[in-house]
């Protein structure tokens, strides 16, 4: 009897699908950005994911919501500051894996080892040809120079991109210097903010501006797009890279977390460890328009047109720590 029931057990075993581990995400990437990579690692390491897309703040109050009860073991989110947010909330614990320190720039991940960043995105200057000649333009803080009133796009400030600029400048310049370029730089807007980067791009395209700021993803994008009046905007416009002489033009992360509540702790760091893998980041390097957060991965042929550039290697945990102050002196400065 005992010898049956045995037998019976060990074929059940053996019955038992061969994706019984599994690992739950939340994720502020769109399903195409990230859900084939997340084949790649279920047909690798046999661990399911469970994927659920939304934006980044729904997330965020998703998760608040669900406290210690979410299912969530994985956030993946765009911008440190929402990564910072995550975890002054609680929501996160510290990741322990020698792959992800050894791999990710020190930069690049939360001082408390509680996020690390997966891809990086820059925020530099796009100029109209025909209106702007690179050797005009300097650095983040020369667009307060009153020769370009009435000639600059930019997203309103209760965008997490721009808030993150300017939380880099407080760090680089220090919070008085940096209100005082605020005022002048939204002195120099030639509209009211509104729509997203891409718009800026379509703006300064179409003659309402000189100079846009936004996420040279979005260009790539545009760069490459089915759309002929997009990829028309892009070619109107070219890239230049801010600060080269000094810090380096402006990067953010897209980035992730293990979350407190995570049942499935050991498959997060797992998948986390896959996200940054060789094969990860020359995909996310390949179809997402975004630079690889590791070194010695190369660029897309898009992004490396647009040229090389030193990056600000401030810690990017700042953004978040510095997002407050960034948002009440952008308030002071009148910008919308």
């Amino acid at each position: 009897m005992f010898k049956k029931t045995l037998i019976s057990l060990l074929l059940l075993g053996m019955a038992t699908p061969a994706f019984s581990a599994e690992v739950n995400l939340y994720s502020a990437r769109k399903e195409n950005l990230i859900k084939p990579l997340l084949d790649r690692f279920t047909e690798e390491s046999g661990i399911s994911v469970n994927l659920i897309t939304a934006k980044a703040d729904t997330l965020l109050k998703r998760l608040q919501i669900e406290g210690k009860n979410s299912p969530a073991d994985i956030l993946i989110t765009t911008d440190a500051s929402r990564l910072h947010r995550a975890k002054k909330s609680g929501l996160t614990q510290r990741i322990d894996s020698v792959i992800l320190t050894k791999s990710v720039p020190n930069s690049f991940r939360d001082s408390d080892e509680h996020w690390v960043g997966l891809s990086l995105r820059a925020r530099p200057i796009m100029y109209v040809k025909s209106k702007v000649k690179p050797e005009e333009l300097s650095s983040y803080e020369e667009l307060a120079n009153e020769k370009w009133k009435g000639r600059i796009c930019i997203r309103s400030s209760n965008n997490i991109y721009n808030q993150s600029l300017v939380s880099s400048m407080i760090a680089n310049n220090g919070a008085a210097a940096t209100e005082t370029w605020a005022k002048s730089l939204v002195g120099n807007f030639a509209r009211s903010p509104k729509g997203g980067d891409r718009d800026q791009i379509k703006a300064a395209a179409a003659g309402q501006c000189d100079i846009a700021i936004a996420n040279t993803y979005y260009l790539a994008g545009m760069i490459n797009s089915k759309d002929e009046s997009q990829k028309e905007a892009a070619s109107k416009v070219a890239v230049f890279w801010p600060n080269q002489a000094d810090r380096g033009a402006h990067v953010n992360i897209s980035g992730a977390a293990v979350l407190a509540a995570a049942k499935n702790k050991e498959n997060a760091i797992k998948l986390l460890e896959f996200l940054v893998s060789d094969e990860a980041q020359e995909w996310y390097a390949a179809k997402n328009g975004e630079y690889p957060v590791r070194s010695g991965i190369a660029a897309s042929d898009t992004l490396r047109s647009l040229g090389e550039f030193k990056k600000d290697n401030l810690q990017l945990d700042k953004l978040g720590i510095l997002n407050p102050e960034a948002v009440r002196l952008m308030d002071r400065a009148g910008w919308k």
